[in-house]
């Protein structure tokens, strides 16, 4: 990390006039010594970047310069155990159709069989009830619901 003064001048460090209290601390202090050094370095390559004088003509990277930063982009991006095992994304977009056409089936399937087994309307549940005897819970809840839907005044 650079210190304040470092920080505060750099731009005029790199435009050629920082103020001397800047220069003192860098030879004072490695670390800001070392980050202004890279820097340094970094703004030549970058001026080197700009056209000559009076060029108009601006520096161009070759041809196939951006194909090949994006194969390496790529190529070297970390991979895990399932990227090497992954057959893409095709497959996993037909594996997720199957599921949802499988989840479609298996719910009107149950649908229809639920209808089938129900069987029973008001009147039957209504019928079935025999006060004498000791029924389980769920048969007199049904018969509550029942009554109660089929309430008139």
């Amino acid at each position: 990390m650079m210190h304040e003064i470092v920080v505060d001048e750099l731009e005029r460090h790199l435009s050629g006039n920082a103020s001397r209290a800047f220069y003192d601390h860098l030879e004072l202090c490695e670390p800001c010594r070392t980050e202004i050094a890279g820097m340094d370095e970094l703004s030549a390559l970058l001026r080197e970047l700009r056209p000559m004088e009076g060029s108009m003509e601006v520096p161009r990277p070759s041809p196939n310069f951006y194909n090949r930063l994006t194969w390496n982009i790529v190529e070297n991006q970390p991979r895990g155990v399932w990227g090497l095992l992954s057959p893409g994304t095709a497959f996993f977009r037909r594996v997720a159709f199957a599921s949802l056409l499988l989840l479609a089936g298996l719910g009107s399937f149950l649908v229809s069989r639920e209808a089938s087994f129900s069987g029973t309307d008001a009147a039957a549940i209504m019928a079935q009830h025999d006060p004498a005897i000791s029924h389980t819970e769920s048969s007199d809840r049904d018969r509550m619901l029942v009554t109660l839907a089929t309430y008139h005044e």
